[in-house]
């Protein structure tokens, strides 16, 4: 929330105006939900993702750029604590509790990404229609937390065994709508995203399994983000301009 607050006290600093073609970069913030599928669908169930990206637009409306994202969510398929459960289905703590083990997906993505803007008949000469394809890097894993710190199983690094920690490289696409208004005070993007990534696992034992995870997989993310954006506008001592 301060990040956006301090982003649109930033904007209303300019009252010029926006309504011809500029080179400017772009700093952005989104959030939105993702669905997997292919392997990644088998351990996971939809979860949520949030990041940040900085992208230089031109005056021909093409954009390059990097962006990173976290996606988090509780919704996990996988039973790897299995051989730790009691018959009712319980993780047992060193005194014979039932634990507070609590069972969450984490993913992180870093991509460079290119594209471009085409724009719509009766819209800022700026905005349109966006479509961007990008490279990079991908890593999930199965976090947990372990509330008391009272069991021994997944304490320190003994939860390695369990996370299936996988990363590889990836590929993204986006194709949706930006916006930068003339006023400079509603700039913002949405649409739809696609993740493809192509990973193993980099733990050498699964403990539940007792065998190594060898296996290559296809990791797929698809999802809407919503995104604000503050463009950088070069400044004079007494005004804004674009170049």
């Amino acid at each position: 929330m301060r990040i956006v607050i301090c982003f649109l006290l930033i904007s209303l600093v300019s009252k010029a105006q926006l309504d011809s073609a500029a080179s400017l970069p772009l700093v952005g913030v989104h959030f939105g939900g993702q669905l997997p599928f292919s392997d990644m669908g088998t351990r996971f169930g939809p979860n949520l993702d949030a990041g940040g990206m900085f992208a230089y637009k031109t005056k021909r409306n093409w954009i390059f750029g990097a962006e990173g994202t976290y996606g988090f969510g509780r919704n996990v398929k996988e039973d790897v604590l299995k051989n730790l459960k009691t018959t009712d289905g319980f993780v047992i703590d060193n005194e014979g509790y039932p634990a507070d083990l609590r069972i969450s997906e984490r993913v992180v993505g870093v991509h460079v990404f290119g594209g471009k803007i085409f724009h719509l008949t009766g819209s800022n000469i700026n905005s349109g229609i966006v479509a961007t394809f990008g490279a990079g890097y991908m890593q999930h894993k199965i976090n947990l937390y372990d509330a008391q710190q009272r069991i021994a199983a997944v304490h320190g690094d003994l939860k390695y065994g369990y996370d299936r920690l996988s990363n590889g490289v990836s590929v993204s696409q986006f194709i949706g709508y930006l916006n930068l208004s003339n006023n400079r005070l509603l700039n913002y993007y949405f649409g739809f995203t696609f993740y493809e990534a192509y990973t193993k696992s980099i733990r050498k034992l699964n403990y539940d399994t007792g065998l190594p995870d060898k296996k290559s997989r296809i990791d797929i993310l698809s999802g809407f983000r919503v995104g604000w954006i503050l463009p950088l506008y070069k400044r004079t001592p007494n005004n804004f301009y674009v170049n």
